[in-house]
Order: structure tokens, then sequence, then C-alpha cells
């Protein structure tokens, strides 16, 4: 194999400029750079290094997160169907023989062949490469809209999914002890803007979840949850067919899920929402599905964009400019790539599940002919399918276009397609294992909402208390000797007001 110069590590100065590379020893062994550890990085790396031994190619992956999310299960994992770290796919134990770099991706300098990285402790550094295949992936796509920076819920990843459910059960928990009815309405509402799949799925799944939950609370009547669809566009799930979507809308609709469709949330500031036909409540959930946009890092880059900002590439997958010439050495898909759909003339690869794993595949495949001086092959997948779940036993799904599948079967299809499509045998084996014991035991509906905070009940404990004033001889009142103990005062909650309905409450159990 030919000799790669390139060129060494570079660093940054003080000031944070850029200082050019230093030319370093030529590399005997090229390497391969992996931008994003999701499932386009996940699956290319893991190819590219089955494709080619470590004296072929040395491969590096680089992500802020130690594992690789499946987005397709976070619905699941939010409703406590499943586990949520069986959902992941931790970098270390799936990419074997892979070096990984955890920090995130700052600039793009593929004319001088080299990435900053920044850790999550410490200084940025440079790394050179010889290949790069960006697969930066996507996120939550927002608006400039009032409050929603500020009391949204976005729904990308595993943390968020453990949030949500934390959140859902604790707002019951607090719910079923407090006797306001306007602040226990509020804290029953759940608000999901959206209507894709991520959203569908999300709502279906939690509202599923905490039906299930309210029936250990007697001062809860199922009748108080309530839940809200917004979606900007006229119909729901896109993906699908309008029959399936027709049957998806009549299905939540039969769970008194209340649905907007062409509206638009217009506010949410301290929990008031305001839609855009006018309709104004308080909630104190609100989950944003409302679409995604291709990772913000790349327009640090100058690798040819789109008017979305996605990495421009050709059925090959690699990285092309505007005008179809081929970016040496560089390739991409995935959420933030702007593949051609070979199958349809004209249009792009959806970013879904089902394209970032082949062409996460069909990338390492590639590369592994390109190091053997050899001809790529282009990247066309036809459809096979959508299918979502709507709750336990529960789902819709449509199979090669035609194939309409809905209730109990489609929820079959759903969860053994994403079981096999997820990463590594232990996962695999975990999440049906996880699923027999739903079946067999109930899920577990306990929110567990001091893990987003565990320091707090310590902090509380360690403030000092404090120091007691000492009452003076000037201060004491004369007495004929006798010692006399402080009363306490009394208290009695008004006729009418939620105190004194909580004092009966407590009277009588």
């Amino acid at each position: 194999m030919s000799q790669t110069s390139t060129p060494a590590v570079g660093a940054a100065s003080a000031t944070g400029t850029l200082m050019p590379a230093p030319q370093g020893k030529p590399r005997k062994v090229p390497r391969v750079i992996v931008l994003g550890g999701g499932t386009v990085g996940l699956y290319s790396a893991r190819r590219l290094r089955k494709r080619m031994g470590k004296r072929d190619a040395a491969i590096v992956v680089v992500d802020p997160r130690p594992y690789m999310t499946y987005a397709p299960f976070l619905p699941e994992a939010a409703a406590g169907s499943i586990d949520p770290r069986n959902v992941v796919a931790p970098h270390r134990r799936a990419l074997k023989g892979i070096d990984v770099l955890q920090g995130h991706v700052t600039h793009i300098e593929h004319a001088n062949r080299r990435v900053e990285i920044t850790p999550l402790e410490g200084d940025p550094y440079w790394v050179t490469y010889d290949h790069l295949v960006v697969g930066l992936g996507s996120v939550a796509r927002t608006l400039p809209i009032p409050g929603l920076a500020e009391y949204g819920i976005g729904f990308k990843n595993v943390e968020e999914a453990i949030a949500l459910r934390n959140h859902v059960l604790g707002r019951i928990d607090v719910a079923s002890s407090t006797w306001d009815p306007e602040l226990r309405r509020k804290m029953l509402t759940f608000v999901f803007v959206g209507g894709g799949f991520a959203g569908i799925e999300a709502l279906a799944e939690v509202e599923d979840m905490a039906r299930y939950a309210v029936r250990h609370y007697k001062q809860i009547e199922p009748e108080e949850l309530r839940f809200v669809l917004v979606e900007g566009s006229p119909r729901i799930l896109p993906e699908v067919s309008e029959e399936l979507g027709g049957y998806t809308l009549e299905q939540l609709r039969k769970r008194n899920i209340e649905i907007f469709l062409s509206t638009f949330l217009s506010s949410c500031v301290d929990g008031h929402v305001v839609l855009s036909n006018g309709t104004e409540f308080d909630a104190e959930t609100l989950v944003w599905t409302a679409g995604v946009k291709a990772n913000p890092v790349l327009r640090n880059s100058d690798l040819p964009l789109d008017a979305m900002g996605r990495v421009i590439a050709n059925e090959y997958l690699q990285v092309t400019a505007e005008d179809g010439t081929v970016v040496a050495d560089a390739y991409t898909a995935g959420d933030c790539a702007a593949v051609p759909d070979l199958y349809n003339p004209g249009k792009f690869c959806p970013p879904n599940a089902q394209h970032a794993l082949r062409q996460g595949n069909h990338i390492g495949d590639n590369l592994a002919v390109v190091l053997r001086s050899g001809e790529p092959t282009p990247y066309k997948h036809k459809n096979v399918g959508a299918v979502a779940s709507l709750g336990m036993y529960k789902g819709v799904a449509q199979m090669f276009g035609k194939i309409k599948v809905r209730g109990f079967p489609a929820w079959v299809l759903h969860r053994t397609y994403h079981v096999f499509a997820m990463p590594t045998v232990n996962r695999k084996i975990r999440i049906m294992a996880g699923w027999t014991g739903s079946l067999l035991l109930r899920r577990e509906v306990v929110a567990l909402g001091s893990l987003h905070d565990p320091r707090a009940e310590f902090r509380s404990a360690a403030v000092p208390p404090k120091p007691k004033v000492e009452q003076t001889s000037q201060d004491t009142p004369p007495t004929d000797g006798a010692t006399t103990q402080p009363s306490l005062p009394s208290y009695k909650a008004e006729p009418g007001s939620p105190a004194e309905k909580r004092d009966e409450h407590a009277d009588n159990t």
C-alpha cells in the first residue's frame, strides 16, 4: 500500500486563532476519522473494520456521548417498556478495534485534512486524517416561540426520554396530593407538539403509561388526565398512507386525546399554552417533536452545504460540490446529509433509522473498496415500510408500500423489526428479556425524579442551621418564680379553602 503524507496534529493559540499544522512524517496506515457515533458513525466504522484489518486502516470515531442511541426505541424507553440502558450501544463495546474520542467536533478543515475536537474538560485539540466520514446527525429544529426554550422538553436522546418519564409520573404523584383544582388540572395536562413518527409514538406510549399508572391512585380519576397533540399540517404520520394516518387519528381520539391539526404553538410562557386557533390553557408538560435540522456545527466547516445546512452528497455517498464535483476523501450520510433517493428521482432519502443504518454500512463497504483502489457502488434502497407503536399491543404498519397492518399484528411487527435492527447481540437479548418480564410482571410506574438533581437533599442537609438568639434578662418578662413554656401559635384554615379540604381529608383518613 502506498504511503500517505498528511500534516500532523495542529494546535490553537491562546487567543483561539487557528494555527497551521506542521508537516509530519508520512503515515503508513491511512487514518479514517468518523464524525459522530450515532447510527451512521457506528455502522460505517464497524463495517469498515470488518472489511479491513488494523494494518490496513486506522479508524477513529468522535462523539460527545460514549454510546449510540437507537432512536426508534425512545418512546418505549419513555413509557418504561424498555430499560433506557438497553436502547443505547456503548461505543467501547460495540466498536472493537476502533479508537473512540469523546468530545464535540467544533471545526472541520477538510482542505487541511484536520478537525478540531473540544473534550468535555480541557483544551480543544486538532486531529488529522486521510479520509473523512461525516455522520453528525441532527438536532431538534426549534422556533423562536416565547417560552419554548425555557419550558419545552426535547425528545432526541435517551436522557430526554428518561426525564420525560420521570416528569410525567412525578406530576401524577404531586397532583394526587394537591387539592387546588386549577393546579391539579395544570399538572395533569400534557402537550405534544409534532405529529410525525416521533411525536405520535411518544404521545401514544406516554399516554398509555400514564393511564396505567393512575390505576394505583385513588385520588385521581382517569378522566383528569388530559393529553393534547398540536400539529401544523392537516394530517399526521405523513410517512404512511392517508388511510393509516386517519386510522391512527381515530384511535387516538377514542383514547380522549385532543388533536389540533393545521394549528401552531404561539406561546407557552410559564406554562400558559396559546395556540394559533385561539385556544388557551395551562400545562406543566410540553414535549417538542416538531422536526429536526442538520447539526449546526457543519457551518463551521469548508464542506459544501445545501440551503437546509446539510452536506451535499451523490449516490455514492461522497461529498460533492453544488456542481457535482466530488470532494476527495470525504463521505457523508444520515440526517446531516442530502443523499439522492434513486428510487424517487428528484427527492432525497428521508432522515430515518432505516436509511441511516444501510447508508452507514454502504459507506463502510465503499471506503474499503476505495482504499483497495476499487470503484464505489451507488447507494439505493427501496423503502421496506414504516412501523409505529401506539402503546402496549397497539400499532400501525405499512409494508412495501402496499400491505397495511393495524392493531396487535402491527405492534408485533414494530418490535420484531427494531429489535433485529438494534446493534449487538447483547442489547437484543436484554431488550427481549425486558419485554418478557413486562408481560409477566407488568411494567414499573415509579418516578425517580431526584435522579435529575441527586445532590439536592445533601445540599439541604449541609446548610448549617441558623444560630439561636439567646434571650437576655432584659427581654424576659418578670415572673413570680414559676417556669412558663412558650405557647405555639394556633392555626385554622379558612372555610372553603384548599387547606381546609386537605385538613378534612386528613381527619377522615
